[in-house]
């Protein structure tokens, strides 16, 4: 499928992903560089996009992860991958939760999927997130309002890793087998009593 840079800079624009083609310089961000092809759909029973994300799902709370669902999903996928980060951190972009080989039959996850389990009997894999921890971490900023973005990417095939990878093991990985891509961005600020 050919996929006009019109598109591919308004999905930018939309949804904060960067896209590359493949002469591209790499990126200095550690994104993912492919030209993402379908736009995917991405919605939490928990919270609305570009609301505040519900003490529960903090680390002032229960720390369980939110219900997510995605749709619009190329035909084509053979696995996703799930990211969740902190680009309001100070001095990097925090990472929250990774999960990768979640399958393809897929529509979503569950809320509370278990911390500190690598892989689950349907194959899906959870990764090492910026708290030095297995599977998700809730938003716990040190101050003032954060934004905590749920990327979904979908891929041409699973990935031939280990459980317990971080983001950028899974980035590498991803290379040249994203077909699609969205997100779902939430906010978090802790009360100061």
């Amino acid at each position: 499928m050919v996929v006009s840079r019109r598109i591919v800079f308004t999905f930018c624009l939309m949804t904060g992903f960067y896209a590359h083609t493949a002469h591209d310089a790499p990126s200095t961000q550690g994104e993912v560089m492919n030209v993402v092809q379908q736009v995917l759909t991405v919605t939490s029973s928990a919270f609305k996009a570009g609301e505040p994300i519900p003490q529960q799902y903090s680390c002032d709370g229960a720390n369980r992860s939110p219900q997510l669902s995605w749709d619009n999903v190329p035909q084509e996928t053979q696995s996703f991958v799930l990211f969740c980060d902190d680009p309001d951190a100070p001095g990097k972009t925090w990472v929250h939760w990774v999960a990768y080989n979640i399958p393809a039959n897929s529509t979503g996850l569950s809320e509370n999927i278990e911390q500190g389990k690598e892989e689950f009997d349907n194959g899906m894999r959870q990764g090492k997130s910026d708290f030095g921890k297995i599977g998700y971490g809730g938003p716990c900023p040190p101050s003032g309002v954060h934004r905590y973005f749920f990327k979904v990417y979908a891929l041409s095939k699973k990935l031939d890793l280990a459980p317990g990878a971080t983001k950028k093991v899974v980035e590498v990985a991803m290379q040249g087998l994203v077909i699609g891509a969205g997100q779902l961005m939430g906010t978090y600020a802790r009360s100061r009593d």
